[in-house]
């Protein structure tokens, strides 16, 4: 209904949204907010190719592997941007099918178990957790056991 109102009689319509993958879908402009403050702003493929390359994201066996996780990937120098959310460990890397024999070796070596690993290209997530530091999860206190 929205983007037909859009289509047929050209209005600007305003939204605010927790549901990222909908933005991307629908909207000509996408500003990312945390805190108040603007922190990004541009069309959905402009702010996702702001943070060249590929998301690798890695769940681990348990919380507690983070850490040894996070010393394993540190020397090397294609993975950067490493965050935590529980046991999911998110990195970037420029080529994300060409880095990750290096990244799970690097695991393998450290005694790290993977459960599952996913390379994808950036999403408006991805974006929200570049600019905010944190995922939505994290910044509005929610746990997932």
């Amino acid at each position: 209904m929205l983007t037909g109102l859009v289509g047929q009689h050209g209005t600007t319509i305003l939204i605010t949204t927790h549901y990222l993958e909908e933005a991307d879908q629908y909207a000509a402009t996408v500003a990312i907010v945390d805190q108040g403050r603007i922190v990004a702003e541009g069309t959905p493929d402009q702010l996702k190719a702001g943070l060249r390359g590929d998301s690798v994201v890695l769940e681990l066996a348990s919380p507690g592997q983070v850490e040894p996780a996070q010393k394993a990937l540190a020397p090397l120098p294609e993975v950067r941007g490493l965050s935590a959310d529980g046991a999911v460990l998110r990195a970037r890397v420029a080529d994300g099918p060409r880095a990750l024999p290096a990244v799970l070796a690097a695991l393998d070596a450290g005694g790290v178990p993977v459960r599952s690993v996913t390379v994808a290209r950036p999403s408006l997530d991805d974006v929200y957790l570049h600019y905010a530091g944190r995922s939505f999860r994290q910044a509005e206190g929610i746990t997932i056991t």
